[in-house]
């Protein structure tokens, strides 16, 4: 018995496949473009917690601009970026970024990084979301608009969020301040 469980040991150890991602890549590694026009580098965003949320004028969840406003009210100072990526991947979205700049100023009074309206999944997807996805799998995909990936100070994935997950929810503020 004692030979098996030995055999198995070795097979396990030699044969094993990590959970853990093999980042060629870091998201220190992108840009994307910012919703005024100007260059969003994350490489400026080193040693801090990022998350990145896909947004959407026209969904049911829109109303977490506040909470998401919120959260980066209380831990931008700590470390956090919030970051919101508009995108029509899912129909919800204004036409122009003018539009959803000023959507997102004058009914939630948004100060966070805004991106461009931008592909989120699919072959027309941002590279930041290919990326996501080829390091921590279909998680890191948007099923939906306000899906949330939080990446850790060493520029990796450390979860996904569902769009369900309100951004003042206790599961992702316990996340985020283990990680800040």
């Amino acid at each position: 018995m004692r030979k098996v469980i030995f055999l198995l040991s070795i097979f396990m150890f030699f044969f094993k496949t990590s959970t853990n991602a093999n980042y060629e890549k870091k998201i220190y590694d992108f840009s994307i473009e910012s919703i005024s026009g100007e260059t969003i580098n994350f490489n400026d965003y080193k040693n801090k917690v990022i998350l990145v949320v896909n947004t959407a004028s026209y969904c049911g969840f829109t109303k977490q601009y506040d909470e998401l406003q919120e959260l980066w009210d209380l831990y931008k100072e700590k470390g956090l970026i919030v970051l919101g990526v508009p995108s029509n991947s899912f129909n919800q979205e204004k036409n122009n970024n003018v539009d959803v700049k000023e959507f997102c100023e004058v009914n939630f009074n948004i100060n966070f990084p805004l991106t461009t309206i931008t592909e989120v999944k699919g072959n027309n997807a941002h590279q930041i979301f290919k990326w996501a996805k080829n390091n921590h799998g279909k998680s890191a995909v948007p099923k939906w608009n306000f899906h949330k990936i939080l990446i850790n100070k060493e520029g990796m994935i450390e979860d996904t969020f569902a769009s369900f997950t309100k951004p003042m929810s206790q599961k992702l503020i316990k996340t985020i301040e283990n990680i800040l």
